[in-house]
């Protein structure tokens, strides 16, 4: 069968998380995406038994081929996912699926090959700007870690996104308090990466860090909890956890802005911040992103976006893989 005649075919397209799933149904590569649903990984042995639940319940034509983004690197042909507890063979998926091609990607890769289709109501403008349409891209988002990825533009025209596990670099402090957090987070896990406290759980971590160095009880073991008691200002350590994970999340933004040369954009995606858009507005993020002493000029340049839209952005730049 020839690519072209594979492109009239059905395909499945999924953003594969360490918590959810998402995925979606097309009927053709011209077609819209159809079926869009969501499934929690916990709920399945293994990848392979998600995607058969989800063709089971939308009951559509078989795609012939897919493209799945994963919250993970991808450097061959075995996967076993960070955060969670999926593994598998990408060759012997593709046989037990019964798929003529399947196309696996990092899933900031695939939400990087997005944001060219990103419409303006689908994003906030935290500051800096006007874009350059056709500079470089940044990505950068936590979830149940951090992702991060870039949007380069390509010699003959389109893009390459990058495949990158950014969100374990080291991370740095800026403050006597960032400094000790970071201790404590470094002697618990033997490296202070950017996910420790930039993601979900990592704002669990930070907030545990801080009782430990004033001695206070832990009132929380889960984000959502921990969060709603920062936003309402009920607890001190759960207020200050969540003023270091936006300070943290602005250094390493203009970090990779910087990296990058980030002039027509940079994108802040994931599953944590549309639900904290206003808190992250009012925090130090902004002012973190352009600390950088003397390029703070050029990073003043570089608008900030976060991402909003409501269906996963990824499903579309998977779809754009397969195109």
């Amino acid at each position: 069968m020839t690519q072209q005649s594979l492109q009239d075919r059905p395909r499945l397209v999924g953003d594969i998380g360490g918590t959810n799933a998402r995925f979606a149904w097309q009927a053709h590569a011209r077609a819209p995406l159809e079926c869009v649903e969501t499934l929690p990984c916990q709920d399945y042995p293994q990848l392979q038994q998600a995607v058969e639940a989800y063709l089971a319940r939308i009951a559509r034509p078989h795609p012939e081929q897919a493209a799945l983004g994963l919250a993970n690197p991808v450097t061959g042909d075995w996967i076993q996912m960070t955060n969670n507890h999926w593994s598998f063979s990408t060759e012997q998926l593709r046989q037990a699926l019964h798929l003529r091609t399947l196309a696996i990607y990092n899933d900031f890769s695939a939400l990087a090959l997005a944001l060219p289709s990103l419409r303006a109501d689908e994003l906030l403008h935290l500051g800096g700007g006007p874009a350059l349409p056709e500079a470089a891209r940044a990505l950068i988002g936590p979830g149940t870690g951090l992702g991060v990825s870039g949007l380069l533009p390509q010699a003959g025209g389109g893009w390459q996104a990058l495949a990158s596990e950014g969100g374990h670099a080291t991370l740095c402090a800026s403050t006597e308090r960032e400094w000790r957090v970071l201790a404590q987070l470094q002697h618990r896990f033997g490296h202070a990466s950017a996910e420790r406290v930039v993601s979900g759980p990592g704002l669990v971590w930070t907030y545990e860090a801080l009782c430990a160095l004033d001695d206070a009880p832990v009132r929380f073991t889960e984000p959502p909890a921990l969060t709603d008691a920062a936003l309402l200002g009920h607890d001190a350590h759960a207020k200050e956890a969540l003023a270091l994970f936006f300070g943290f999340l602005g250094a390493m933004a203009g970090n990779l802005a910087l990296t990058l040369g980030a002039r027509g954009g940079v994108y802040l995606g994931g599953g944590v911040l549309p639900r904290l858009s206003q808190a992250l507005q009012q925090s130090t993020f902004m002012e973190r992103f352009l600390a950088k002493g003397r390029m703070r000029p050029l990073l003043e340049t570089m608008p900030v976006y976060l991402i909003t839209a409501e269906e996963s952005p990824a499903l579309r730049g998977m779809a754009q893989a397969l195109a």
